[in-house]
C-alpha cells in the first residue's frame, strides 16, 4: 500500500521496439504504487513502434506520449524524456527492459523524506527473456542505505555495481541537472550518438552531491539481451574504453585522489584492447582533457593483475 503521494515520472525513450515496447510500457502501468505518469518519446521510429504506442496510449490516461518528427539521436531523447516529465521522482525505463510491478513502492521509500540519499538501485536479472535462464547482478550486499564512496568506487573498480538507470530510482531535478547530452574530450568521441558513459555520468554525478544511496537486494529490474542491444552490437573494447573516458571526466574533476588508481584501469585496458586503437585510444593522457599526472597505483596494478591470473586458473 503507497504512503506517498508523489509523483513519480517513468520515462521511456524508444526507437525501433516494436517487439518488446507493448510489454515494456505494460510493466511500467502496473506499478503497485499507482501515482505515476509514463512518458514516452518515440525517437521517429521506421517499424511498427509509434502505432503500437498510439494503441497504448488510448488505454490509460497516465501514457504522455510524444514523438520526434526526425531522428534526435538516442541521448537527446533521453533528454526529451526528462523535460517533458512533470514527477518529483525520474525513473528510467529503456524500451527494452522490464521492472517488477512493486519496483516504485518499494524503491521510493528510501528517497521520501531524506535528503541525504542521492538514488536507489536494485539487484537485477539480465536474460533473453523473463522465461529463460537468467543472470543475477548488482548484488552489492543486503537491502539498506549505503556511505555514496561505496558507489563511486565500486562502480569504477569493480564489476558488481551497474552503469545503467534502468534499475534505478533518481529525483527528477538531478536527472536533469546530471544528464550530459556529450561529454568533452580529447579524442573527439560524440557522446550524444553512441551514449556509452551518459548513463554512467549520471549515477557519479549524482552520487558526489548525496551523502549516500541505497540498495535493495531483491531483483526488481530485467535488463534484456538481444541482437540491437548496444552490449551485443558493440565492437570488443568500445564500451569498457568508453566507460573510463566518462569515468575519467568525473574523476579529473572531482576526485583527483582516485586518477593514478583509474590510471592502472586505463592502462589494463590498453593493453587488452588493442583493437580500438585506430578510435583514439593508444594511451593514458588520451583519456583526460587537462589532467597530467599519468602514474599508476602500484598496489592496485598488483590486485589487478593477481585477480586476472585468478580468472585465467579457474
Amino acid at each position: 500500500m503507497q504512503s506517498s503521494s508523489s509523483l513519480v515520472s517513468i520515462l521511456i525513450p524508444v526507437y525501433n521496439r516494436e517487439k518488446y515496447i507493448k510489454e515494456t510500457v505494460m510493466s511500467a502501468l502496473s506499478q503497485t504504487y499507482t501515482n505515476v505518469e509514463v512518458i514516452i518519446v518515440d525517437n521517429a521510429s521506421t517499424d511498427k513502434t509509434w502505432l503500437i504506442l498510439q494503441e497504448l496510449m488510448v488505454t490509460d490516461s497516465r501514457i504522455r506520449l510524444f514523438r520526434n518528427e526526425t531522428n534526435i539521436g538516442p541521448v537527446n531523447n533521453w533528454k526529451r524524456c526528462i523535460d517533458e516529465a512533470k514527477g518529483v521522482y525520474g525513473k528510467i525505463l529503456w524500451s527494452d527492459d522490464l521492472i517488477s510491478d512493486d519496483f516504485v513502492e518499494k524503491t521510493l521509500p528510501f528517497l521520501e523524506g531524506t535528503i541525504d540519499v542521492g538514488f536507489v538501485f536494485t539487484k537485477t536479472e539480465i536474460g533473453v527473456e523473463l522465461t529463460s535462464e537468467k543472470m543475477e547482478c548488482y548484488a552489492i550486499g543486503s537491502t539498506g542505505v549505503y556511505e555514496q564512496s561505496y558507489y563511486i568506487d565500486g562502480v569504477l573498480f569493480s564489476k558488481n555495481y551497474p552503469v545503467s538507470p534502468g534499475c534505478a530510482i533518481f529525483r527528477l531535478t538531478d536527472l536533469k541537472k546530471n544528464l550530459l547530452v556529450n561529454i568533452p574530450n580529447k579524442i573527439g568521441s560524440d557522446f550524444s550518438k553512441h551514449a556509452i558513459g551518459n548513463d554512467l555520468l549520471i549515477f557519479l554525478l549524482t552520487a558526489n552531491r548525496y551523502k549516500s544511496f541505497a540498495f535493495i537486494n531483491e531483483s526488481l529490474a530485467f535488463f534484456r539481451v538481444h541482437k540491437d542491444s548496444i552490449s551485443v552490437r558493440s565492437k570488443k573494447g568500445k564500451l569498457p574504453l568508453h566507460y573510463s573516458l566518462a569515468s575519467a571526466y568525473f574523476v579529473e574533476k572531482y576526485r583527483v585522489d582516485l586518477i593514478n588508481k583509474l590510471n592502472t584501469k586505463i592502462y589494463m585496458q590498453l593493453k587488452r584492447y588493442s583493437n580500438c586503437r585506430g578510435d583514439g585510444f593508444n594511451n593514458i593522457s588520451d583519456f583526460y582533457r587537462s589532467n597530467l599526472d599519468y602514474q599508476v597505483d602500484s598496489k592496485y596494478f598488483i590486485f589487478m593483475l593477481l585477480n586476472k591470473l585468478k580468472e585465467w586458473f579457474t
